[in-house]
């Protein structure tokens, strides 16, 4: 994430960067050391999708302050 927005570790963690899912469960998060997105918990595609074909997990990164 840090390379994709041309950034420094120090600025993700200055600007307060995070990673937001839908819903209650948060999937995914930012590693503070290497600046790589990351699965926060196991993530179960039968529980979360059931029978449907195409299962997609949406998220959102959040950056306090201007870029």
């Amino acid at each position: 994430v840090a390379k994709d927005l041309g950034l420094e570790l120090s600025v993700l963690r200055d600007r307060g960067v995070r990673v937001v899912s839908e819903g209650r469960r948060q999937y995914f998060s930012l590693n503070e050391k290497s600046g790589h997105l990351v699965t926060a918990e196991r993530i179960d595609r039968e529980q979360l999708c059931e029978a449907a074909d195409e299962c997609v997990l949406r998220c959102e990164m959040v950056v306090e302050g201007e870029m």
